[in-house]
């Protein structure tokens, strides 16, 4: 198989605008039987946080998110840059910016430090095994 990975994925995108959509599309997701969920980025996706971790752990849907708060909110895990990192380097553009330089004419930084985060509560709840080998890679694992 392509990449030697023994197994086939199919990625289908959810689309969740308001509270009710994304009732709708956990259904429509438990309807096509999905085996997981990645929850992007987004300010309408963190400040429902809580249901989206909520609704994902009631429907046996282990899932993996972008920002450590899904993962302190009952997630089983997060993988993203920390938030004080984005700040940062908001901070640095917008200073750029302040001294005359065009937005246009700024290099596009990415981010350089990441944190992996495992909930274990979650993964009891779900139960996902999660390997030593995994535990031991995490920055922090929420017991």
């Amino acid at each position: 198989m392509p990449g030697g990975f023994g197994y086939r994925a199919e990625v289908e995108a959810f689309e969740a605008v308001t509270y009710g959509d994304t009732e709708t599309a956990f259904a429509r997701m438990v309807q096509k039987r999905a085996d997981a969920l990645l929850v992007s980025s987004g300010a309408p996706f963190i400040d429902r946080r809580v249901q989206l971790s909520t609704l994902a752990t009631y429907h046996k849907l282990p899932a993996i998110y972008t920002a450590r708060s899904y993962a302190e909110a009952g997630g089983l895990m997060s993988y993203g840059s920390p938030g004080e990192e984005q700040f940062r380097q908001a901070g640095i553009y917008t200073g750029r910016v302040l001294k005359g330089e065009k937005p246009a004419d700024l290099p596009v930084m990415r981010a350089t430090k990441f944190e992996f985060i495992i909930n274990l509560q979650t993964a009891r709840v779900l139960s996902v095994d999660v390997p030593a080998t995994l535990l031991a890679r995490a920055d922090e694992v929420i017991e």
